[in-house]
């Protein structure tokens, strides 16, 4: 069994950093067509020039998760201009600044809802359109170790990401026998953007992380996107509903 994916197009949110560019990297080295997507206009033109360069075929899509319309737009453009949709990725999402529940202002609980939650919901019901009619598919969904025990300081993300497994868990069970897999991956702390901007950056702040890590170190975009990549293969046929750890122990 391989992660060969010629021939099959892939639809890739939060494209334009960390987890989301290198998964659809991974995407177009193993054979993919891949549809970048993400708000930032020049991040997913950036990104869909290095799937090119990667010997793969891109579609550089600026989509707001949170807007059902645009969604559906870009679900549609992905079909008609890359000939169909057989894997997505569900990866947009942003992070929680440090403060206890009753310290979160409203406005941003609801932005973390709306772009960790909602926007995936949205992403999941376009696409699951597109694969009934086209007999299958695979959905991988960007849920958290936050999304398996709680975290001080994080309830309104926590709250997201553990609801995310729930919408992965049930989706996965009304479609499995329609020949669509739905799972999620759960990273742990891996070094992106998004942790220098939880860590503010610092010496300091990498290491009070790190020190949460059983094997020592942050994981890498590249590790994450490896999972996704096989959670989307044939090599995962019988992976339904799942959600995949991959944290380096943090959760265990």
């Amino acid at each position: 069994m391989t992660t060969d994916l010629t021939g099959r197009v892939a639809f890739v949110t939060g494209a334009t950093r960390g987890i989301g560019r290198a998964t659809a990297l991974a995407f177009a080295r193993s054979g993919a067509a891949v549809a970048v997507v993400d708000v930032d206009a020049a991040g997913v033109q950036e990104t869909a020039r290095l799937v090119e360069a990667e010997g793969g075929r891109a579609l550089a899509l600026v989509c707001d998760v949170t807007d059902a319309a645009q969604v559906a737009e870009a679900v549609d453009r992905t079909v008609t201009e890359l000939g169909g949709l057989d894997a997505a990725f569900n990866n947009a999402g942003i992070e929680q600044p440090l403060a206890a529940l009753a310290d979160i202002p409203d406005d941003q609980f609801d932005r973390i809802v709306a772009v960790d939650l909602r926007g995936v919901f949205l992403c999941m019901k376009h696409e699951l359109r597109v694969m009934l009619e086209r007999g299958g598919g695979t959905i991988v969904n960007t849920s958290s170790g936050a999304g398996l025990k709680g975290f001080r300081d994080q309830a309104a993300y926590a709250a997201a990401k553990h609801a995310v497994i729930g919408l992965t868990r049930s989706a996965a069970l009304d479609y499995a026998a329609d020949g669509i897999r739905v799972n999620a991956v759960c990273p742990g702390i891996i070094d992106t953007e998004m942790m220098d901007r939880f860590t503010g950056g610092t010496h300091e702040g990498r290491q009070r992380v790190i020190d949460q890590e059983p094997i020592g170190r942050m994981g890498t975009p590249d590790e994450i996107a490896d999972a996704v990549v096989w959670l989307s293969s044939h090599a995962a046929g019988f992976v339904v509903g799942h959600a995949m750890v991959v944290d380096g122990g943090q959760t265990a």
